[in-house]
């Protein structure tokens, strides 16, 4: 490859994800009109939903329900048919910087909610003015909702979270898959042959098996994003047999899963319209929407699943992306989950949790009405407790005896600097082997998943708490790599499976992103952002913020708006995390070069407000650098006022702002949230150890030293070309892209 394809190259790389309680509206006039910032002049929002959106929102018509009348058509055909004739609303979309500043008065927020089919529960006002505004963004382009109009707002139930590495994330997924009945959908950004892909290659197999025995058939959709020159005539192009089997990409040949109807897609949008998203759909019945690729890495991970009406939702989105006719035809088309009831709070379910809310034979509390309440819901101050709950003294069968013994509780050291000492030595729980590429064990339900799951991170004979989470993390790389955290409370045990308690459905809304090519950023426009951008103009208390990169232009200013008006602001960002391309021109700068841009930017009474952490995984004592791929933390979250959450592929950074194809949803549920919040703080030590100093917005340790090969807040003058060459040499370390 000649040099200036290894630049070029290298600069798309770069420039990519790679591998390294509701209030009800029942009545107009118990609305009270939204209030925007005290710093903005009051006057009306000029965001408007016009009648052409609305009425399209308020139709039964979807790309989805087209290609059920006529399963013959292409998605990209229904969609021109359904929605080619739009009329434009009168919308100024020539930027959204300034979105969420306006006063929305009753009157608007009233046609928001109209615009959902929400179920038996109205958004609150602040879901609806979040709502509101990203809707707003389709007035004059329907297309950036990545969705047909009449499906962005839905309902739908939430009956597990998975915050861990990626081959919990695959093992769910995988189990997932050999429960299908008909059809899968995978989409992702980045696709790696590994051990991440063989948990999902070895589930198509056993899927395979499975439906050959009950003589049927499964329809299997994988799309991914591996950069050819094929996407310059051809964006979404079918990958032949050939490639899709090679080594690079490693899944079975046809005759390896005879019972199984597969299309491989690889998507992308000259230059820089990545397809990031990243969500998986079986049977149209339920559905996940993660923050991981398919590959193997250090990385924290964060998935959701959810059911319900939204799946539909979900479903319209996946054949807005394959673009393309099915063949053979999609089988789901003609069964949508909103007529198919909510499957996956089975029976069992009760079975996991104790009276007192924790999760059986352990004793980590997961209900959200159980919860211990702390002094803050995030920084330090999450450990302080403000009430005691009840503590079960825990009880660990021995694997081959009826007997049991009392666990040991294990005090941590408060002295993050000093050797931690020889821990006590925690019984092991009864055996259940784990569930890996070398020894498949597919559970029938989610239960016995979380079972399986929560025992490999539970401590073997001879371990402390600590160095099981550190076996756990370690996975298929960086084995033998210790931890050097104190041992946690057995409360504070991790949890990378977290079941929610059974719920009746919340709104939910997908606020996505379309691909957009041009090297400009002009593409700014669209629900994600808009969503975003609201969010931090219109909370109440606090907005946190998870991402392994912040830099996107939009952003920043208004984090500092939203600090300097009284709201508390934090930020959860991972050091390192992909230096050498936010270091190019027209990136937003690395990491470190923005928090110590905050904490510049804002007034001396608004500093405090803004809390800016760097990622500490579980077992460690400081942030280690995204470069040396040790504990990587790739979580894409914001939490609003601590009941409305966004979660899905969307970073809060350059590429992901102006560029990608993103997939996310917006809920309401202080439960959940509740339950979120809470495990963030259990599976992770960033609260603890990764507070940044409030001066410059870098980390110290307490003897003032900076993070070990941490490029600092100044890059130098020549920053860009460091870009370059960072970029350069990460493609010719790794190749094949």
């Amino acid at each position: 490859m000649s040099s200036l394809q290894n630049l070029g190259s290298a600069l798309y790389q770069a420039l990519v994800e790679f591998p390294s309680s509701a209030l009800t509206i029942p009545r107009q006039q118990d609305l009270k009109s939204t209030q925007m910032p005290r710093s903005h002049p009051l006057e009306a929002s000029k965001y408007s939903i016009g009648d052409s959106l609305y009425n399209e929102c308020r139709s039964s018509k979807s790309v989805s329900a087209l290609v059920a009348e006529d399963v013959t058509v292409s998605p990209g055909d229904a969609w021109k048919k359904g929605f080619g004739h739009y009329v434009k609303g009168d919308n100024d979309h020539a930027g959204i910087r300034d979105i969420g500043k306006g006063l929305v008065d009753d009157a608007a927020l009233l046609r928001a909610r109209d615009c959902g089919k929400w179920g038996k529960r109205d958004p609150s006002e602040l879901f609806l003015r979040l709502y509101h505004d990203a809707l707003s963004t389709l007035d004059e382009k329907l297309a950036l909702g990545m969705v047909s109009p009449s499906l962005m707002g839905s309902s739908g139930v939430v009956p597990l979270t998975v915050i861990s590495v990626i081959p919990d994330i695959v093992r769910h997924m995988s189990n997932m898959i050999v429960r299908a009945e008909r059809e899968v959908f995978l989409a992702t950004n980045f696709w790696q042959n590994g051990v991440a892909s063989a948990y999902i290659t070895d589930a198509m197999r056993e899927l395979s098996r499975r439906a050959g025995e009950r003589g049927s058939r499964i329809v299997m959709k994988i799309l991914y994003d591996r950069g050819s020159p094929r996407q310059l005539l051809e964006p979404h192009y079918i990958v032949s047999e050939k490639e899709y089997t090679g080594k690079a990409v490693g899944i079975p040949a046809k005759h390896e899963i005879p019972n199984i109807d597969l299309e491989v897609m690889n998507y992308h949008n000259p230059m820089l319209g990545t397809s990031h998203a990243k969500y998986m759909i079986v049977d149209r019945k339920m559905g996940v929407i993660q923050s991981n690729n398919i590959q193997d890495n250090d990385n924290m991970e964060m998935m959701v699943q959810i059911e319900g009406p939204i799946v539909d939702s979900m479903y319209d989105m996946a054949l807005l992306s394959w673009h393309k006719k099915s063949d053979p035809p999609f089988p789901s088309a003609r069964f949508p989950a909103a007529e198919g009831g909510i499957g996956h709070f089975p029976i069992n379910r009760g079975d996991l949790f104790n009276p007192n809310g924790t999760l059986k034979g352990h004793s980590v509390v997961i209900h959200p009405n159980k919860l211990v309440e702390r002094a803050a819901a995030y920084g330090p101050e999450a450990d302080q407790k403000l009430a005691d709950n009840i503590k079960p003294e825990r009880h660990i069968k021995f694997a081959g005896s009826d007997s049991s013994v009392p666990a040991q509780t294990v005090r941590s050291s408060q002295d993050s600097n000093q050797q931690v000492p020889q821990q006590p030595k925690v019984p092991a729980i009864v055996d259940l082997p784990e569930h890996t590429t070398d020894n498949t064990h597919y559970d029938k339900d989610i239960a016995g998943e979380i079972a399986r799951v929560q025992e490999s991170v539970s401590t073997k004979p001879g371990e402390t708490r600590m160095q099981a989470v550190t076996r756990h993390l370690n996975h298929t790389t960086n084995m033998g790599f210790l931890g050097n955290a104190p041992d946690c409370e057995p409360e504070d045990e991790m949890t990378p499976m977290i079941p929610h308690p059974v719920h009746d459905p919340f709104p939910i809304a997908l606020v996505n992103r379309p691909p957009y090519g041009p090297p400009n950023h002009k593409s700014v426009s669209n629900p994600q952002n808009a969503v975003w951008l609201s969010a931090l103009r219109n909370a109440k208390k606090n907005v946190f913020i998870q991402s392994p990169t912040l830099n996107a232009e939009p952003l920043v200013p208004a984090i500092v708006e939203a600090c300097e008006r009284g709201i508390d602001v934090y930020c959860y960002i991972c050091l390192g995390y992909n230096d050498a391309g936010e270091l190019l021109p027209m990136q937003g700068g690395h990491n470190e070069m923005v928090s110590s841009h905050l904490y510049a930017a804002l007034s001396p009474s608004a500093r405090p407000r803004l809390h800016y952490f760097w990622y500490v995984a579980k077992d460690q004592t400081k942030p280690i650098v995204a470069d040396k791929k040790r504990r990587s933390c790739h979580i894409k979250l914001m939490i609003v006022d601590e009941y409305i959450g966004i979660i899905g592929s969307g970073n809060q950074d350059t590429q992901s702002w102006f560029h990608s194809q993103e997939s996310n949803i917006m809920l309401e549920s202080r439960e959940v949230c509740k339950v979120w919040i809470d495990a963030l703080r259990r599976n992770q030590n960033t609260h603890r150890y990764g507070m940044a100093s409030q001066e410059d917005g870098v980390w110290r340790s307490p003897e003032g030293n900076e993070a070990e090969g941490a490029i600092g807040a100044d890059p130098g003058k020549f920053s860009w070309a460091r870009g370059v060459v960072g970029a350069v040499k990460r493609l010719q370390g790794t190749g094949g892209f």
